[in-house]
C-alpha cells in the first residue's frame, strides 16, 4: 500500500520559508511542496526554481492558491503582522496551519487564530523548533524525569549577528526584538519549568542604532529579562540582535538537585592551533537555520505526522498565546518602567 502524501502550501519565500521548502523537499518523503505563496514575484519564483515547485503553482496571495491548487496544509512565515488574517483564511477554508512564530500580534488575533483552527477542526503547530531539536529534546526529558530535581531558575539565551529588518523592530508591526529575537526564550523558559509567567520586569538598551542609521521608535538591541513563575521559580532572558559575534542560542536550568546546560557557542567538535600566540580558534554557529538545522526538519516532520495519524501537536496555540502574552507584559515593563503581573494582559 502506497505511503500517503501530504500536499503542503508554503505562504512566504523568506529566510524561514526556505528552510521549511528545504525540510519538505528533502527530508520528509511523506509530504509535498504542492505551491507557494509570495507577494513577491521574484522571492516566488526563486524558491519555485530551487525547490522544483511548477510555475503554474506559484502565486501572489493565499486565495488565489486556494483557488487553483490542490492542497492538505499550509506553512506560514510571513511577516508578523500578516498572521493572524493567513491563518484564520486557511483553517476557515480547511487546511491544516503550521505558523512560525511570534503566533500574532496581541492575544485577541491569537484567539481568534485557536477558534478558527477549533470550528474547522484542522491542527495548529507553532513554530517552536527548540522543542524538536535533538539536545532540547533531551534535556526536556531527563529534567521531566527528575533527573536535576524540581527546577527552580531557567536561564535562557538568543543572540543573533544580524540587524532585524525594519518591520520586525517596530513595535506596531511586530511588538520588536522581544518577539521577533526571543519568542524562542519565551517558550522554552515556560517549557522547562513547567509553569506559566506570574510577573515580569525587562530593561532594554540602544547600544548600536546610531551606528546602523536606525531611527525606530522604542527601538532596543539589547534586553534582559526577569521572570517569576506561577510555581514560585525563577527565569530570565537575554537578548541581542545583533550582537556580531555569530548565532548563539543557550540554556541553563539549575534545579533542587543539580544544574543542566543546553548548547554551547562551538559550532564544531573541530578546533585549530597554528601558533601559541594565537591559540585555538574554533569554528561557531554563524545562523540559526545552521544551528537548528534538525529541529526544523523534526518540527515539519512532526507535524505531517500529526496530520496524518490525527493527533494533536506538541506545540500548539496555547503554547504560542502564551509567548505573546510573555512580549506583551514585557514590552509594557519597559514602557513604563516596572513590573508587571501577567494578569494585566490576560484581562486587557
Amino acid at each position: 500500500m502506497k505511503n500517503p502524501v501530504t500536499r503542503v502550501c508554503l505562504v512566504g519565500a523568506g529566510r524561514a520559508g526556505n528552510v521549511h521548502a528545504n525540510s519538505l523537499t528533502h527530508h520528509l518523503p511523506n509530504a509535498s511542496l504542492a505551491a507557494v505563496v509570495d507577494t513577491s514575484a521574484g522571492a516566488r519564483d526563486a524558491m519555485g526554481d530551487a525547490f522544483g515547485i511548477d510555475p503554474g503553482s506559484r502565486f501572489a496571495s493565499l486565495e488565489q492558491a486556494m483557488e487553483s491548487a490542490h492542497f492538505e496544509a499550509v506553512v506560514i512565515t510571513t511577516p508578523t503582522f500578516t498572521h493572524a488574517a493567513l491563518a484564520v483564511t486557511a483553517a476557515k477554508a480547511r487546511k491544516h496551519v503550521f505558523l512560525e512564530k511570534p503566533m500574532a500580534l496581541n492575544l485577541a488575533e491569537c484567539d481568534a487564530i485557536i477558534a478558527s483552527a477549533a470550528q474547522a477542526g484542522v491542527l495548529l503547530q507553532l513554530g517552536f523548533m527548540r522543542r524538536f531539536d535533538p539536545e532540547f529534546s533531551a534535556a526536556a526529558q531527563r529534567i521531566q524525569a527528575g533527573e536535576i530535581g524540581q527546577p527552580m531558575m531557567v536561564k535562557s539565551l538568543t543572540h543573533g549577528p544580524g540587524l532585524p529588518p525594519p518591520w520586525a523592530r517596530d513595535l506596531r508591526t511586530s511588538n520588536g526584538a522581544l518577539a521577533e529575537v526571543n519568542s524562542h526564550d519565551w517558550d522554552t523558559v515556560r517549557w522547562l519549568m513547567g509553569s506559566n509567567y506570574e510577573r515580569v520586569y525587562v530593561e532594554v538598551a540602544n547600544f548600536k542604532g546610531p551606528a546602523n542609521h536606525v531611527d525606530t521608535p522604542h527601538f532596543y538591541d539589547n534586553a534582559l529579562v526577569s521572570i517569576r513563575f506561577e510555581n514560585g521559580g525563577l527565569g530570565s532572558i537575554s537578548g541581542i540582535c545583533p550582537c556580531q559575534y555569530g548565532y548563539d542560542a543557550r540554556v541553563e536550568i539549575v534545579g533542587e538537585e543539580g544544574i543542566m546546560q543546553i548548547g554551547k557557542l562551538q559550532g564544531q567538535a573541530v578546533w585549530v592551533c597554528t601558533n601559541r600566540d594565537q591559540g585555538l580558534i574554533t569554528p561557531i554557529y554563524r545562523t540559526w537555520p545552521e544551528r537548528f538545522a534538525w529541529g526544523y526538519i523534526n518540527e515539519m516532520a512532526h507535524f505531517i505526522h500529526c496530520i496524518q495519524k490525527g493527533e494533536g501537536p506538541a506545540v500548539g496555540g496555547v503554547d504560542g498565546r502564551w509567548a505573546v502574552a510573555g512580549v506583551l507584559a514585557g514590552t509594557r515593563s519597559f514602557l513604563e518602567e516596572r513590573p508587571v503581573k501577567l494578569s494585566e494582559i490576560l484581562t486587557d
